[in-house]
């Protein structure tokens, strides 16, 4: 069955539900890479044991609010923020490093964006 649009109306986008959420595994990816890159520039070792179980905490946090992240996907800020509120205090405990630094280097591994 064709749909036609009527002359002078937009035309028929056909949406599917949830279209504009990473999937799974680009999720568990995102989550790895940013968290690689925080402990790069924290300039600490961190063993792949607890990089996985921080990778395995930060995934579940992002899965867990992935609404909101996705509504909030284009403000640096607020994910930050959020990451900073929920997620930092954790890691830095399954790290064994202190949180302010932390959150620094998230923020600079996750576009160089500064509060």
């Amino acid at each position: 069955m064709s749909h036609k649009s009527i002359p002078g109306s937009p035309p028929v986008k056909h949406t599917q539900s949830g279209q504009n959420l990473p999937s799974a595994r680009g999720i568990r990816r995102a989550c790895s890479k940013e968290l690689y890159r925080t402990a790069k520039r924290l300039k600490v070792y961190v063993s792949p044991k607890r990089m996985k179980q921080a990778e395995e905490y930060y995934y579940g946090k992002v899965i867990t609010n992935l609404l909101w992240i996705g509504e909030n996907r284009d403000n640096r800020k607020k994910l930050c923020e959020w990451w900073n509120t929920d997620v930092s205090a954790e890691i830095a405990a399954m790290w064994e490093v202190d949180v302010e630094p932390l959150k620094d280097a998230f923020q600079h591994a996750f576009g160089g964006y500064r509060l």
